[in-house]
């Protein structure tokens, strides 16, 4: 897997970087593990707006991928590598011994024709899924359970991968890609490996169009606006916000403030936070 790069024939192209999708075995996914998915475009189930900048785009059939890893102990052979609208990772279809077919996420370094298996007693192996206590301390991991049973919730994204750094009792110590450091019991199931497609965070969009084709909306500045439409906007030519700190559309705080829980239950199990980024955020865009 790699990325393109293109020569600059129009302003689109000049910025453009895009994966070579050299990974891909297959076009056409597998229609068993296909279906439709209901796109809210934002809006809630009263037809409300309640996240902005949402709409349009692809038609997109949504790929069933299996987060649980929970068919034990029966050997399933990789049998082509996908691509999935739906996330930024790759996916591979596994043809089981029994005939069954699943999707799970395309760890890095797995070929077509590899044998993996999910189990308490699977071998340390690329794509194999076994739980956290059963792995030995530095494995990398990814698609962790926070609750047994429940299903992979974090570290699923391309490229992501979380060690296991310490064992206590009954739960297991993870570093997770954002530096943060938390517990997570014995017995919650994760995949061996990094996820795949981690050149992804090299692309470029390189136009408006191809934001629109993902289904995002433009965005535009609150300090371009007038006051009736946001806290930053009026004034006269480029008019500073006239206010302590950025605000949201809504008057919140914004760019930095902490909106966890205080009383998460969660917080008991975070033995270190995520490392802080700075105060604008990434890209540095204003709400």
């Amino acid at each position: 897997m790699g990325i393109r790069y293109y020569r600059p024939y129009t302003p689109g192209t000049r910025e453009r970087v895009v994966s070579d999708f050299s990974e891909i075995t297959c076009t056409e996914p597998e229609k068993s593990l296909l279906t439709s998915v209901h796109r809210p475009k934002g809006r809630n189930n009263r037809g409300v707006i309640t996240c902005r900048h949402r709409g349009g785009g692809h038609k997109k059939l949504y790929r069933i991928v299996d987060f649980y890893r929970n068919k034990h102990n029966i050997p399933a052979k990789v049998a082509t590598i996908e691509y999935d609208p739906n996330r930024n990772a790759r996916i591979c279809l596994l043809h089981y011994r029994d005939g069954e077919k699943r999707y799970i996420l395309h760890p890095a370094g797995l070929e077509v024709g590899t044998t993996v298996i999910s189990g308490p007693d699977a071998p340390f192996e690329v794509g194999n899924a076994l739980p956290l206590g059963n792995m030995p301390l530095g494995t990398a991991v990814h698609n962790v359970e926070l609750v047994p049973g429940k299903g992979g919730q974090i570290v699923r994204a391309a490229g992501g991968s979380a060690q296991v750094v310490a064992k206590d009792g009954d739960f297991v110590t993870l570093k997770l890609p954002s530096t943060e450091v938390r517990m997570v019991r014995r017995e919650c199931y994760a995949t061996i490996g990094q996820v795949g497609n981690a050149d992804v965070r090299n692309a470029s969009l390189g136009k408006a169009g191809r934001k629109r084709w993902k289904g995002r909306r433009p965005e535009v500045r609150g300090s371009v606006m007038n006051p009736v439409d946001h806290p930053h906007g009026g004034g006269e030519g480029r008019a500073p916000i006239g206010r302590s700190g950025p605000v949201t559309p809504w008057g919140k705080p914004a760019l930095g403030a902490k909106t966890r829980k205080k009383r998460k239950a969660s917080n008991a199990l975070i033995v270190r936070r995520r490392r802080r980024t700075s105060k604008r955020g990434r890209g540095g865009r204003e709400s």
